[in-house]
């Protein structure tokens, strides 16, 4: 099972009496049938007028409308919660582009008025991988060049690349860079690690009209 998560940098929402919640990440790119996780922290005060406060549900809603996710037909079997103490992670499985939405976290306590939503929330966007081979240097007369794998969309989280030279892989190459010599017939491709069915388009023509180096 393919995993996103989210492990960017934090961003805090606060209201008086230390009511908040902290999302790990507020912006989240994701492909089309992987798996993410969308994480926060909240806090709330103890007591309110010497009354005990406790936490009575959680749960994570999509757009404005507030409406539990696992109450939602189309996620329906693809939703999971998971809670501990005051860390809550929504998961989302089998990706779609109808998915791209901002997800945010509420909570409700017995405190009168004691319900809270973290908003902003968190942007996920999801799209079809758009992996490419760009040819950054190049040098005909010895038939050598220089190639990077990109994409404007990376999951969250460490990644590795792998590469293919006339569909086979080549092993031990996992930056996102690659330098080779090629025969004019030869082709490049290249997968982020993990998703490796959604491979880039093969790059098959290497030309003196590429940069020098």
């Amino acid at each position: 099972m393919l995993i996103v998560s989210d492990v960017l940098c934090v961003t805090v929402v606060q209201s008086q009496y230390d009511w908040g919640v902290t999302y790990t990440s507020t912006k989240i790119c994701a492909f089309k049938g992987s798996t993410v996780d969308i994480s926060c922290t909240y806090r709330y005060p103890s007591r309110i007028n010497n009354h005990k406060t406790t936490v009575e549900k959680t749960f994570w809603f999509k757009g404005d409308k507030i409406v539990d996710l696992k109450t939602k037909s189309e996620y329906s079997g693809r939703v999971e919660y998971n809670c501990d103490m005051n860390y809550c992670t929504l998961r989302v499985t089998d990706l779609r582009e109808s998915d791209s939405a901002e997800y945010k976290f509420r909570f409700i306590t017995n405190q009168p008025g004691g319900t809270y939503t973290g908003s902003p929330g968190v942007t996920l966007s999801v799209t079809d991988s758009d992996l490419q081979v760009q040819v950054s240097r190049f040098q005909g007369s010895s038939n050598w060049a220089e190639l990077k794998c990109h994409s404007s969309c990376l999951p969250p989280g460490h990644h590795y690349y792998v590469w293919y030279k006339n569909g086979q892989n080549i092993w031990g190459q996992t930056s996102n860079s690659y330098s080779a010599y090629f025969d004019p017939a030869d082709s490049f491709s290249c997968a982020l690690g993990g998703y490796e069915k959604s491979r880039s388009p093969s790059v098959c023509e290497f030309t003196s009209s590429l940069p020098l180096t």
